[in-house]
């Protein structure tokens, strides 16, 4: 599909949704994408990207940052407390904040640092027992204690249960972001980031439809 179809039909569906043209960020994600891929989207012009693995992330973003002026990476995946120390130092934001642990180890970096990637709390809009997030009843508690430790919490993240309509899992979301005065919603993948933004999705998170299949074949290192 690429990039160029992807940000066409980013802008039809911020159109028919009666929103701003740039109001949708897409969020390009490269995780296990072969490096001719990457590089191809960053001569193509585009900047922002999301990574779901710190270890990967840092193995060739440095490079990449210094030969593309203007890059962001966001974090994507699940972050483990024993890596926040390195992505802090890593991305420009970080979508996954999903616990009180892991608010603490951001908050005491944060101090340290004296600045913060801007977080999104990741929501587990379907209540999934395997999957990640602060369950929908949790998330304005949450957001009040985020913000009690002074960490820029910007926005809400969602990954829908998978083969249900996503629409009313963005749809609560919005509804949980709007009631806690947070802006950014960051929702929709490949296969529905069309829906995610006619509910008014900030960011969207598109790999394979820009880059191709990922292969999760044996990896070097």
């Amino acid at each position: 599909m690429g990039l160029d179809e992807i940000t066409r039909r980013v802008a039809a569906a911020e159109a028919a949704a009666g929103r701003a043209a740039g109001s949708v960020q897409l969020i390009a994600v490269s995780k296990v994408q072969p490096a001719e891929r990457v590089e191809a989207v960053l001569r193509a012009g585009h900047r922002l990207f999301g990574e779901n693995y710190v270890q990967e992330a840092q193995g060739k973003w440095p490079a990449w940052r210094a030969g593309f002026p203007g890059v962001a990476v966001h974090m994507i995946g699940p972050l483990q407390s024993n890596k926040a120390k390195i992505a802090v130092e890593l991305f420009e934001a970080i979508h996954t904040l999903d616990r009180p642990s892991l608010a603490t180890k951001l908050a005491q970096l944060a101090q340290a640092r004296g600045t913060s990637p801007d977080l999104f709390i990741q929501v587990n809009t379907g209540s999934e027992p395997q999957k990640a997030g602060v369950l929908p009843e949790g998330v304005d508690a949450f957001v009040a204690e985020a913000r009690g430790m002074e960490l820029p919490v910007v926005g809400l993240m969602c990954i829908p249960p998978e083969g249900v309509d996503p629409a009313p899992h963005f749809a609560a979301l919005a509804g949980m972001a709007a009631r806690n005065g947070l802006a950014g919603l960051s929702m929709g993948m490949s296969s529905d980031f069309e829906a995610a933004i006619a509910a008014g999705a900030t960011h969207v998170r598109v790999g394979s439809a820009i880059f191709g299949a990922r292969d999760y074949g044996p990896r070097a290192g």
